[in-house]
C-alpha cells in the first residue's frame, strides 16, 4: 500500500500542517508548501527540482509547482506505523487504485537512484530495499504519486498517534473527508536515545522537552520557534528509531 508520511502539528505559516491539509482539502507537494520532512530544495535549479527533470524527463520542468507529484513510499512490509517514519510521526494510507499513477525508486530519489519505474519495478525494488539492510528510517520505497492527492476521495484513511486523541489535531482530521485511525504510538524518554544516533546534543535537548516524549509534544516544540527546525527534527529521528509501542 501507499502511504504518505507527514508531521500533523507542525507549524504551516499561521496554521499547523494538519489545520493546512483540511483548509485544502489536498496534499500538496513540497514545490507548493515550502515545507518537507526531507531536504528543502523544491525551487528551480534546486537538487529536488533536478531530480524530478531528470526521473520524469523534465515533464514537469515549465509546468505549474501544483501539477507535480507528491512524495510517498510503497509500505512493502504493512507495518502499522506506516511505510517511512522517518517522515511523520502520521500518514495518509492511500486507496489501493493510486498504484496505477505512482512511480517508485529505490534509494531515496535524493541519492540518484539507478533503478525506477512503475508499479511493474516494485518486486525488483522491494528485493533490493530488503537486501540493503538499511536503519528503519532509511529502509523504505520511495513513491512519487501523478496527479492531484485529493482527502476526501483518494485517502482510504488518515492514520494519527495516539497523542493526538482528543487535541486539536483530532478536531482538524475530522476536517479532511477521511477516516480516522491510530496506530500504537510513539513513546519514549530522552535516556532510551542511543547518544550516537544523532549526536548526545540531541539526547540532551531532547530531555530539555520533557520526561517522556510523545508526538503531539515534540509538535509544540517544533511551533515554538525556539529551537532549530533541524535539531527538532533530529529529536524525532530519535523519537521514531526508539520509541515504537508494540501493538496490542
Amino acid at each position: 500500500m501507499l502511504t504518505i508520511h507527514f508531521h500533523p502539528n507542525w507549524p504551516h505559516g499561521a496554521r499547523t500542517v494538519i489545520e493546512s491539509m483540511a483548509a485544502d482539502g489536498i496534499y500538496r507537494s513540497q514545490f507548493t508548501t515550502g515545507i518537507s520532512n526531507g531536504g528543502l530544495t523544491a525551487f528551480r535549479g534546486g537538487d529536488r527540482w533536478r531530480w524530478e527533470s531528470r526521473l520524469f524527463s523534465g515533464r514537469y520542468d515549465e509546468g505549474p509547482a501544483t501539477d507535480r507529484p507528491v512524495y510517498g513510499v510503497w509500505n512493502r512490509r504493512a507495518d502499522i506505523y506506516g511505510g517511512a517514519v522517518r517522515f511523520g510521526s502520521s500518514y495518509l494510507r492511500l486507496k489501493p487504485e493510486a498504484i496505477e499513477r505512482a512511480t517508485f525508486c529505490f534509494p531515496d530519489s535524493a541519492r540518484n537512484p539507478a533503478d525506477f519505474g512503475d508499479r511493474h519495478t516494485l518486486p525488483r525494488l522491494c528485493r533490493l530495499a530488503d537486501e540493503a539492510g538499511s536503519d528503519d528510517l532509511n529502509d523504505y520505497v520511495e513513491a512519487q504519486i501523478h496527479g492531484p492527492v485529493l482527502l476526501a476521495s483518494d485517502v482510504d484513511a488518515v492514520v494519527l498517534d495516539p497523542s493526538f486523541r482528543a487535541t486539536p489535531v483530532e478536531d482538524a482530521a475530522r476536517g479532511l473527508g477521511c477516516p480516522i485511525e491510530y496506530h500504537p504510538g510513539f513513546r519514549a524518554v530522552p535516556s532510551a536515545f542511543d547518544p550516537a544516533y544523532r549526536g548526545p546534543e540531541i539526547v540532551e535537548l531532547a530531555s530539555s522537552f520533557g520526561p517522556e516524549l510523545t508526538p503531539d509534544l515534540l509538535g509544540a516544540a517544533a511551533r515554538s520557534g525556539v529551537h532549530p527546525a533541524q535539531s527538532v527534527k533530529y529529536v524525532w529521528h530519535c523519537l521514531a528509531r526508539f520509541g515504537r509501542q508494540p501493538a496490542s
